[in-house]
């Protein structure tokens, strides 16, 4: 039997670097949603605004699914910050030479799923 999954949001090409990013998220894995997003909100790395706004959108994905779900039982069960591609852009340096400056991407996925019952 396939274990359940939850209810999942991704945002995908947000120009962010992956590596400073999954610090973040980190902080608010296995948490409950609730203390999840208070801890975001106080964050003050671009990260942090990033994840809240598709953690958002996973907890209203799991409350619209079902209409027995309260917002309270509800606790991050997986999130994944993924390597997206990257733009390659022009840095012009001194004497008339030139680096290739790279904007990384990231993909944020957020998975949350209703507590055990208790």
């Amino acid at each position: 039997m396939a274990e359940k999954k939850g209810y999942v949001a991704t945002s995908k090409f947000l120009i962010a670097s992956p590596t400073k990013v999954r610090p973040v998220a980190r902080v608010i894995n296995h948490k409950p949603c609730t203390l999840a997003m208070a801890v975001l909100a106080n964050m003050p790395q671009k990260g942090a605004r990033l994840i809240s706004a598709t953690l958002k959108s996973a907890i209203a994905n799991a409350l619209y699914a079902n209409d027995k779900l309260d917002e309270d039982m509800l606790y991050v069960k997986e999130i994944r910050i993924d390597e997206g591609p990257r733009l390659k852009r022009v840095w012009f340096r001194a004497r008339g030479r030139a680096d290739r400056l790279l904007k990384r991407m990231c993909h944020i996925t957020v998975i949350v799923d209703e507590k055990a019952g208790e």
